[in-house]
């Protein structure tokens, strides 16, 4: 019986006494997070999604209070609507009815000046024949160059009533509707930021706030792990470091993956590091390694989690 447990406990064990192979490396996945999170404060109205769900792209994640937001929205399109009405007023003259008044004060104008002239061809002829005194004739001429000066005022009056307005006007106007529409894109975009969506497919690793909570404004709400975000880091010795390049394909295994996963080296460290605290010398040399990060296509990033141990080969 002795011999049988002797020979149970050899087998367990003696796979993990073997020496691990010349060229593999430990290393542990790791993720790089995103944090949404709005730039204004404000309390926390909508939490869409929970710890663990898997988000589609531009799936909402939360939504802050927004009431300011909104009414300074609807401040700006009525600036706006106010400024594009002045700048169309400016650029269409003055009103049918204003035009027509000034075409009646100036029909006017004419009879009157008609009515002078004609009262001036008969009383030269009067004052020549001293039925009526020069002080008469001067009356009439004095009445008609009145009346002519009367007709071409309502006649400048008419063609500046059907002008648009100056080119200093309306470029002031159009320069307000610019500003205007510029100030209600800026509300817009305000109002947008107070509630944020997925900017990829990824999974919620933490929802950071509950319902109801004030946020602070840059406070991180949810926090994603897009696939493409997980990536191996491994540590090789000092000599192996010649061996491996940016770009070139390493092979990853882990507990509990069925086949193993490449990865593409992306990086590098041109540093070296202590895998002990010893101190630098030519004896300790072989101690220094240098860290590696390497990535997988996404389709096979799903399958680590941050923080999993991984033995990397080149």
């Amino acid at each position: 019986m002795k011999r049988v447990i002797s020979a149970i406990i050899a087998a367990v064990l003696l796979p993990a006494c073997q020496p691990k192979p010349d060229d593999a490396y430990p290393g542990y996945a790791e993720g790089e997070y995103v944090r949404l999170a709005a730039p204004f404060a404000g309390s926390l109205t909508t939490l869409d999604v929970k710890r663990g769900d898997q988000v589609a792209a531009n799936a909402p994640l939360f939504a802050l209070e927004q009431e300011n937001e909104r009414a300074a929205r609807a401040e700006a399109a009525a600036r706006l609507k106010r400024a594009e009405a002045l700048l169309a007023n400016i650029g269409t003259g003055k009103r049918p009815d204003e035009i027509a008044a000034v075409r009646a004060q100036l029909a006017q104008a004419e009879a009157a000046q008609k009515l002078s002239a004609a009262e001036l061809a008969r009383t030269e002829p009067l004052v020549v024949a001293k039925f009526l005194s020069p002080t008469k004739l001067d009356e009439a001429r004095a009445a008609l160059e009145r009346d002519r000066a009367r007709v071409a005022e309502l006649t400048s009056q008419l063609k500046v009533a059907q002008l648009a307005g100056r080119p200093d006007e309306r470029d002031a106007a159009a320069a307000e509707v610019k500003a205007a529409s510029e100030f209600l894109a800026q509300a817009d975009w305000k109002l947008a930021q107070k509630s944020q969506r997925a900017p990829m497919a990824a999974v919620v690793v933490d929802t950071l706030y509950t319902r109801g909570e004030w946020v602070q404004a840059g406070a991180p709400v949810v926090s994603l792990l897009p696939p493409e975000n997980i990536k191996l880091r491994f540590f090789i010795p000092e000599k192996q470091l010649s061996a491996i390049k940016i770009g070139q394909t390493v092979q990853a295994s882990c507990d509990g993956c069925a086949t193993p996963i490449l990865a593409t080296v992306s990086f590098v460290s041109p540093q070296a590091e202590y895998t002990a605290p010893l101190i630098y010398s030519k004896e300790n040399r072989a101690t220094l390694v240098f860290l590696v990060e390497a990535r997988p296509k996404a389709e096979d990033a799903v399958k680590l989690h941050p923080g999993q141990p991984v033995e990397v080969r080149l």
